[in-house]
């Protein structure tokens, strides 16, 4: 039971954002926007480094010298995982009228969804590593650690849900569509994660790949689009600002509650 109420915090927690269509009248201002797409990244990287990369590479200590090999070869797998996601999955991101991926007829707002949803994947993929980890009983890895970097992704998943779901309804989109779609996107999370954990529950050793695997595709979604829409335009010393302020929230999350 623990487990799966630690799978389900993300996803309550976009689900809670997404429900800001119902309490706000109008589409989130660019500021904000660049606020919460830089708190959010710095977030998932402090979660990348401090829960997951580190403990991939504790986890691996018997090896020596050579304990950052399943950690570099989890990590690198996890970058080009999320770049043939990005490269098969159609989908648009906020500001740009032309899709990523394939050419397709599908509807903007689909779209939309889409690309909120490849950046839920590594999310559900981490909370599913380290609740595996937390199962497991390693000593890198505790359940009060697993359920920080939970809580640690619902926090930044909490102004994502609101992103998506807030220029949906300004694009004319009744508000329960808009809610229902962003909370749809990240459902994603518990599902990513739930496979995880029984994939990691039969395969022990393969822990710290898995671990690592999630750190690099957090972080392509962070390099690859969170960054560059924080710093569109002017005022990207907002996203800075939020960027610092999500990963030192993220950090001591890990270091008080782990």
């Amino acid at each position: 039971m623990e487990l799966f109420f630690g799978l389900m915090i993300p996803f309550m927690g976009t689900t809670l954002g997404s429900a800001c269509v119902f309490l706000m009248k109008e589409e989130l201002k660019p500021g904000i926007q660049k606020a919460f797409l830089g708190f959010a990244a710095g977030v998932m990287t402090a979660a990348s480094v401090w829960s997951l990369l580190i403990p991939a590479m504790d986890m691996s200590e018997s090896m020596g010298k050579l304990a950052f090999l399943p950690a570099a070869v989890g990590f690198s797998l996890g970058i080009l995982f999320l770049l043939a996601m990005d490269r098969a999955v159609p989908h648009l991101h906020l500001g740009c009228e032309e899709n990523e991926g394939p050419k397709c007829a599908l509807k903007k707002t689909t779209m939309l969804v889409l690309a909120v949803t490849l950046h839920n994947i590594p999310e559900g993929l981490s909370a599913g590593a380290v609740f595996a980890g937390a199962a497991a009983q390693s000593q890198t890895v505790t359940l009060a650690g697993a359920f920080a970097l939970s809580i640690g992704i619902a926090i930044q998943n909490f102004p994502e849900g609101a992103i998506i779901s807030m220029p949906l309804r300004g694009n004319g989109v009744g508000k329960l569509r808009a809610f229902l779609y962003g909370a749809f996107s990240g459902i994603v999370e518990p599902a990513a994660g739930l496979v995880t954990l029984l994939l990691a529950a039969y395969i022990t050793p393969v822990l710290p790949y898995l671990l690592a695997f999630a750190a690099g595709a957090m972080i392509y979604v962070v390099v690859e689009e969170l960054i560059p829409e924080a710093n569109e335009g002017k005022h990207s010393n907002i996203a800075t600002l939020a960027f610092a302020a999500g990963f030192v929230l993220m950090m001591i999350l890990d270091v008080a509650l782990g």
